[in-house]
């Protein structure tokens, strides 16, 4: 059963909040971050990514640069620009953009689940992209980028969420440079904080819709410190993580598209004769997004088809069904070769925040092909996860992203 548990936030100051609230690390470049922090002095970007606070061309990754985010993080502590919870809380985090809103609650989540699988994974980790976020977790002594979680949705603490909402006044209220507005309320009373944690203990299953190499990380720094800590309990601070947890009704899946250099030597003729032997093509006058599972629009030669998966190679596996999997075992590795699209050069990705223009401009420049996708349900990632199989690459893009800097966990 899933121990998810309120927790005493680092928060930045009320009148301050909008300026240090910034999106995650690993949305920038490095170039990109550094004109944001330069923009925005505040922003917990120049934590997340305290090599901006150094020469370009300093390995980003040196012991001196997380030491530099940590001596940041607690010197904005000392001066007062974060404040410390009087008492364990959870609060209530809610996002809206272009009307459409999603509200869940913080809380820290433990470790333990993510090593039992109560917490459970969709896709694999990549070494160093961890090993980033381990040393800068491990050098700041705290997490400070929470993991996106997902729950099937709970009558009881949907309750909570609604009284809070009706009733209480937001500590935080602002919209940020995106148009994303932004609500956090505390949630202080005894008894709801009863509620929700009661609620989480009765959950076998809590599903990590993002941030897998956040979370991965929060995990092996809690390993590396139980190993040498001689009173280690597994109920330290660094037993748990920071996490926003949201009900599946809450969340809105967008379409991750797909972008290809070539046609692996094949005319465009040939290629819509080969596609045409597993989908049906047909032509349109606009671009095409597509509206229902089994459905892929497709961009090539300044032309959008429509292209509707035949019935043969549908699938009610819960990975080779998905979308993006057809796509892959169908028309990328067979007859564009690109068999490991996770480290193949010839293919990119694009998320569905960028539109359908994005594709006919990638293609007009540095691609020849693109693929729009219908997106992954988020119970198809539920199903995945309690299959315990993995996710294609760039199968899910969520937004709005979970702002940083708003909770911090110290550990």
């Amino acid at each position: 059963m899933a121990d998810v548990r309120a927790f005493a936030a680092y928060r930045p100051r009320k009148d301050v909040a909008s300026r240090v609230a910034a999106l995650p690390y690993d949305v920038y470049n490095s170039s990109e971050a550094r004109l944001e922090v330069e923009r925005e002095p505040m922003s917990f970007l120049a934590i997340d990514r305290p090599e901006t606070q150094f020469e370009e061309g300093h390995d980003m990754y040196a012991k001196e640069v997380y030491q530099k985010a940590h001596d940041m993080l607690w010197d904005k502590i000392n001066e007062g620009v974060f404040v410390h919870e009087e008492k364990p809380c959870y609060y209530l985090y809610e996002q809206t953009m272009d009307g459409r809103v999603q509200t869940g609650i913080v809380a820290c989540s433990s470790v333990k689940d993510y090593e039992n699988n109560v917490i459970k994974k969709h896709e694999n980790t990549l070494a160093k992209k961890e090993a980033d976020r381990i040393n800068h977790v491990d050098t700041c002594d705290a997490q400070t980028g929470p993991i996106f979680l997902c729950f099937r949705e709970d009558d009881s603490i949907r309750k909570v969420m609604e009284r809070v909402r009706k009733e209480d006044a937001p500590v935080y209220d602002f919209v940020t440079t995106q148009g994303v507005k932004s609500r956090v309320f505390i949630i202080d009373r005894d008894d709801e904080i009863k509620t929700l944690a009661d609620a989480f203990s009765k959950m076998d299953s809590i599903y990590i819709a993002d941030g897998h190499h956040r979370c991965a990380s929060a995990v092996k720094v809690a390993q590396k410190r139980r190993e040498a800590d001689p009173d280690a309990n597994g109920n330290k601070e660094y037993d748990f993580f920071l996490s926003v947890l949201f009900p599946d009704k809450e969340l809105m899946i967008m379409d991750y598209n797909r972008v290809i250099k070539d046609l692996n030597g094949m005319s465009s003729d040939e290629f819509i004769e080969k596609i045409s032997e597993k989908f049906d093509v047909k032509e349109e006058t606009s671009a095409v997004k597509p509206s229902q599972k089994y459905e892929v629009g497709m961009y090539l030669d300044g032309k959008w088809y429509r292209l509707n998966a035949h019935e043969d190679i549908k699938s009610k596996d819960a990975v080779d069904g998905l979308d993006v999997s057809i796509l892959q075992n169908n028309v990328l590795t067979p007859l564009l070769n690109i068999s490991d699209p996770k480290n193949d050069p010839r293919i990119d990705f694009v998320g569905g925040i960028r539109g359908l223009s994005e594709l006919e401009k990638r293609c007009k420049s540095d691609m020849k092909l693109a693929f729009s996708m219908y997106p992954t349900d988020i119970h198809e990632l539920f199903d995945v996860a309690d299959a315990g199989r993995l996710m294609p690459p760039k199968s899910t893009w969520f937004e709005p992203k979970l702002l940083s800097g708003l909770f911090i966990h110290a550990i």
